[in-house]
This record gives structure tokens, C-alpha cells and sequence, in this order.
């Protein structure tokens, strides 16, 4: 958990930001920073962006989880490509259903935990897309330059297409939106790629 899961980084910052509505944000979690945001926050629900994993970590937020009472829910996102219709509604029956507050996070806390956190402005709060896109900003350690900004190109894609042709956000999504098409469209800075990919080495 701590050397090959970078767990020693996020022993000294966990990347952590309050969202609003009952939802906060982060890195990956050690069992002691869960068991003190469940102390201070009443934490009822965590969502494990990063997927089933062989890390320690995940094993170890799992049994902090059971033993605290809080929800795990395993939501997989990806920070190199753009988000699929299908998680896309995923995360938007999830912000409905879960007991709050609760907190979601990736690895590093930057490009999922990023995206992620917009989609939850746009969806349950309702805020307006071009406003949400601050949430993938390097202040998080999110990289627009890189492969990782794809998320980015994602809502200017559709701030974009609303300022021409007005359309809800999810109606966007559901009838025009192609997740394959616009990562082919998006062209990424290599230099920056190979910083965050190979030395970061984000997921």
C-alpha cells in the first residue's frame, strides 16, 4: 500500500476537498484517513473509482468499511479516455441512491476523482457544465496537456455544442455524444503524456 501504491504520499496529503451536498473528494485512502473523515463527517458511503484492485489498499479500505458501517461501492472510471454513456449513467443513479455524505476517489485524487466530481455538480446539484470544469485543474495534480485531458475535452466538447445548438446535458449524452469519436478527436501533448504516465504513473 504505501511503496508500490505511492500510499507514502498520501500519508503526508490526501488530496481531499469538500464538493458540497454531503460529497467529497480524494486520493486513495488509508485506513486511519477513513476512519477520520468517519469521525468528522459521518461518513456513510465511500465510491472506489479505481475498480477491484490487488493492491493492499483496497483490501484494507474494504475491512475499515465493514467495520465502520460505511458502504463500499466499487464505481471503476479511466482518466485516459473519455467517459462511456453507460458509467456516465452509472455514476448519475449512484449520486441518487447512495446514503450521504459519502466520498469518492481514484488513486491520486486528480483526473477520475476529477471528472467524477464534475459529473456530481452536473448531475445531483445541478450546476452548470463550463462551472464544473475547474474540477480538473493541477491545483489537484490533473494534467490538461497530457492523455488525461481527454476529461477535459469532454465537457468543452459539449460547452461547445450547447453555445451553438442549446441541449440539456444528459439529453447531449444520450443522443449526440460518442465517447470514441471524440478520444480520436482529441489530441494529447507527448511530452506531458510521458511525465504523468511513466513517472507519475497514474491509472
Amino acid at each position: 500500500m504505501h511503496v508500490v501504491d505511492h500510499g507514502f504520499i498520501r500519508a503526508i496529503y490526501n488530496n481531499f476537498h469538500d464538493l458540497g451536498g454531503g460529497m467529497f473528494r480524494s486520493s486513495q485512502p488509508s485506513p486511519a484517513q477513513i476512519r477520520r473523515y468517519h469521525r468528522k463527517h459521518g461518513l456513510r458511503t465511500i465510491l472506489n473509482l479505481r475498480g477491484e484492485s490487488e493492491f493492499g489498499s483496497y483490501t484494507l479500505e474494504r475491512q475499515v468499511c465493514e467495520e465502520l458501517g460505511i458502504a463500499f461501492i466499487d464505481a471503476k472510471m479511466f482518466s485516459r479516455g473519455a467517459p462511456s454513456r453507460a458509467r456516465i449513467h452509472m455514476l448519475k443513479d449512484l449520486f441518487a441512491s447512495i446514503e450521504y455524505p459519502a466520498l469518492m476517489h481514484c488513486k491520486s485524487g486528480a483526473d477520475r476523482a476529477g471528472i467524477a466530481a464534475a459529473l456530481y455538480r452536473i448531475l445531483h446539484l445541478g450546476h452548470p457544465v463550463a462551472d464544473t470544469m475547474s474540477e480538473l485543474h493541477w491545483r489537484y495534480g490533473h494534467s490538461r496537456k497530457a492523455r488525461t485531458g481527454v476529461l477535459d475535452f469532454f465537457l468543452a466538447s459539449y460547452v461547445a455544442y450547447n453555445e451553438k445548438t442549446p441541449i440539456d446535458f444528459m439529453t447531449w449524452v444520450d443522443t449526440v455524444y460518442e465517447d470514441e469519436a471524440l478520444k480520436q478527436q482529441f489530441r494529447s501533448d507527448g511530452w506531458s503524456s510521458l511525465i504523468v504516465d511513466k513517472v507519475l504513473h497514474r491509472e
